[in-house]
């Protein structure tokens, strides 16, 4: 893909101005015929991959161009949309790709040949890989003048003498600001791209009312930019905005001399906005309370008609609403998602022997606050409990449960229960509390000194693992019913799952907001994770800010996300006697030949690469019968035992409580083998107890050493 392509593909190509698509499913494909359906408009096909733009006949018409004079390249348009069109419109196009909508629209203005400023519109949709990648746009354009400047008697003056209606606009900005939930959101609606073109007006400002103070929140147009960096100012009437705030009446001056005079105070302002000569001072008022004032600034001083009165106090009234509601629902958001901060882990405890790192991601949209959690829990005897889950839900009742449940969770784990017992316990809590939530929830315990991993999961995703050699995984954990939903249907049933994290290994737990998208399957977000994670850093710090960068904006835009991340610290021995270590998972078969591969490549850094193939024929061994004749993984260690002479030891761990024995093999028979191969080519092997298993060690060194050491 070419550099252009891809910069379309994260939204931002400034040379492509108007292109919009329409909105379908994004796996429709849209033929000739149904193009030809679309009376009175224009259709265009944009591969993003080839670079390639298709226009209809309709739609050159739009764009005043004859089939001739357009290659295909969709910078060419420039011929006919202004620069600064082209990058509002970009600008519509890029944040629908950020937010992972499908449909977007936009109003933009056409040169055509004869110099003429044409009004047009765009409507559409992105199509979409399985990955979320935009590949292709598919649309309409149409030419939107009536809809915009030939409405009778409500017009307002344009730059260039152009007349453009004020009730298409009124209700484009109702409808924008229908979409605004926090106070930023209605900023940005009022002053971010196509702002201006929606009021009819040159340049813009929003006050707001704080503590008796008026704030400039937002300006926008290019006579009033000095304006963003005013201080706040007391609320009095010296100035225009706020005599319209004090006394909720709005104030049209069609002449700034006239404004000089009537408020000395705004004298320095109006010098600077000598562009300018009109203005619309309007109170927002809500609920007979002054909130904020906005102020709108027009070039040509006869556009105040009654009837453009009217629409400037309605248009007013509709603003005010939406800052209103923005206002309580931000109060609303600052309290919820203070609650949720104390419910959650003030500080994470430290271990010797490991790297934890947490992270927390609010949504982007809704109240943003939820009932995901996570906790570490200090255990005795070198032990840590690791938890993530999410309880139903995006309120403060929701992390009103979720604090509760945390703290119950935490105390079965420190009690010294098993991670079955625990997620039993917790959802038999849960189900006691009064609500009708459930929660989903993964709970582990970790051995840090042996990295042995006892795992459960109550309907929740289980952990993924950055194996030594920066494979990833995610393990089969078993799993029950999510919390309060097994106590309910009586299943309490959380079978457990044994795992070993060897020294250098990363576990990653998360809610499913990092992995989970709308309308895609929930697999590729689980491929984009592992990815992420076997491209990032090792430490944990690191490697939870990576993942951050990377997955927050397209995986966790819509939902709360909890990260847990823990890295046992590497084992690499001495200099003298390095050390390395590798897990196969029964699940894992490509392990095997990963581990051998590894254990090869150690032994060339160690400069004893003459072992290489003995010992690669007992690890395959003693992997393998491992992998068949035991319900879990192996953990295979290597190193380098310097005295009293040098040489090299393998040991493969397992949980099985059976030890080998030799055996006499026939000649027909298939296996049996296995020890003897050992103890013909290693100087020493044995079998000793380790933990709740056993452990098979054997030893190689030169032929020399053999009759030193056996």
């Amino acid at each position: 893909m070419t550099a252009r392509n891809r910069s379309v593909r994260s939204g931002y190509d400034p040379r492509v101005g108007p292109l919009l698509a329409l909105g379908r499913p994004p796996e429709t494909e849209i033929g000739p015929g149904e193009r030809l359906a679309m009376n009175g408009m224009g259709s265009f096909d944009w591969d993003l991959d080839q670079g390639v733009l298709e226009l209809d006949e309709a739609a050159l018409r739009v764009f005043d161009l004859r089939p001739g004079e357009f290659d295909g390249r969709p910078e060419s348009l420039v011929l006919r949309v202004p620069p600064e069109e082209g990058a509002r419109v970009d600008y519509a196009l890029r944040r629908t790709l950020q937010a992972g909508r499908r449909t977007y629209g936009s109003y933009f203005q056409v040169t055509r040949r004869d110099g003429a400023k044409q009004w047009s519109h765009t409507q559409g949709t992105i199509l979409r890989d399985k990955r979320g990648n935009a590949y292709r746009i598919v649309g309409i354009v149409r030419d939107a003048t009536d809809e915009l400047t030939h409405t009778p008697d409500v017009r307002v003056s344009r730059p260039a003498g152009e007349r453009q209606s004020l009730a298409p606009i009124v209700r484009l900005t109702a409808e924008a600001l229908s979409r605004a939930v926090t106070v930023e959101e209605v900023t940005a609606v009022l002053t971010g791209a196509g702002g201006l073109e929606r009021f009819g007006a040159d340049g813009l400002a929003l006050g707001l009312v704080e503590g008796g103070n008026l704030r400039i929140a937002g300006v926008s147009g290019e006579p009033v930019a000095g304006m963003s960096g005013l201080s706040p100012r007391r609320l009095d009437g010296a100035l225009p905005l706020g005599e319209a705030v004090m006394t909720q009446r709005p104030r049209f001056v069609s002449s700034f001399a006239e404004l000089g005079e009537r408020f000395p105070a705004a004298l320095p302002y109006v010098a600077a906005m000598d562009e300018l000569n009109a203005a619309a001072f309007l109170p927002l008022v809500a609920q007979a309370r002054s909130i904020g004032g906005l102020a709108l600034f027009y070039r040509s001083g006869d556009v105040f008609t009654h009837t453009h009165r009217e629409l400037c106090a309605a248009l007013a009234a509709i603003v005010a609403q939406s800052l209103q509601r923005a206002m309580l629902f931000d109060r609303e958001r600052e309290f919820a998602t203070g609650l949720q901060a104390a419910m959650l882990p003030r500080d994470v405890p430290r271990f010797d022997g490991a790297d934890i790192a947490v992270r927390y991601h609010t949504a982007s949209s809704g109240r943003e606050v939820g009932g995901d959690w996570y906790d570490v829990v200090a255990l005795p005897q070198n032990r840590v409990g690791l938890v993530v889950g999410d309880v139903q839900g995006h309120d403060t009742h929701a992390a009103a449960v979720m604090g509760q449940l945390r703290i119950a969770l935490r105390a079965y784990a420190a009690e010294g229960h098993p991670p079955s017992t625990v997620l039993a316990r917790a959802s038999r809590f849960l189900a006691e509390l009064d609500t009708e939530r459930f929660a989903t929830c993964a709970y582990a315990e970790l051995d840090l000194t042996g990295g042995s991993v006892r795992a459960a999961r109550a309907g929740h995703l289980g952990p993924l693992v950055r194996h030594t050699d920066g494979r990833t995984g995610w393990p089969h954990v078993r799993g029950g019913l999510p919390l309060g939903l097994a106590t309910a249907l009586d299943l309490h049933e959380f079978p457990e799952t044994r795992l070993d994290l060897v020294p250098g290994e990363t576990l990653v737990f998360c809610t499913d907001g990092l992995v989970e998208e709308r309308d895609l399957d929930i697999t590729i977000g689980m491929e984009a994770l592992a990815a992420a994670v076997r491209d990032g850093p090792d430490e944990a710090e690191e490697l939870a800010d990576h993942l951050a960068d990377n997955l927050w904006e397209r995986w966790g835009s819509q939902d709360d996300v909890a990260l847990l991340i823990l890295r046992r610290d590497p084992d690499p021995g001495t200099s003298r006697a390095p050390r390395m270590h590798s897990y196969v998972h029964q699940a894992d078969p490509e392990g095997l030949a990963d581990a051998r591969l590894a254990l090869r490549q150690a032994l060339e850094a160690w400069q004893l690469a003459e072992l290489a193939d003995d010992l690669e024929v007992a690890a395959g061994e003693l992997l393998v019968n491992v992998l068949l004749h035991t319900e879990g993984g192996a953990v295979m260690t290597l190193e380098v035992l310097p005295e009293p002479v040098r040489r090299v030891r393998l040991t493969v761990q397992d949980r099985s409580s059976v030890w080998p024995r030799r055996r006499s093999p026939g000649e027909a028979a298939t296996s049996g083998r296995g020890l003897l191969m050992i103890e013909a080519l290693a100087i020493h092997w044995g079998v000793e107890p380790r933990g709740d298993g056993k452990a098979v060690w054997c030893e190689f060194g030169p032929e020399s050493q053999r009759s030193l050491l056996g």
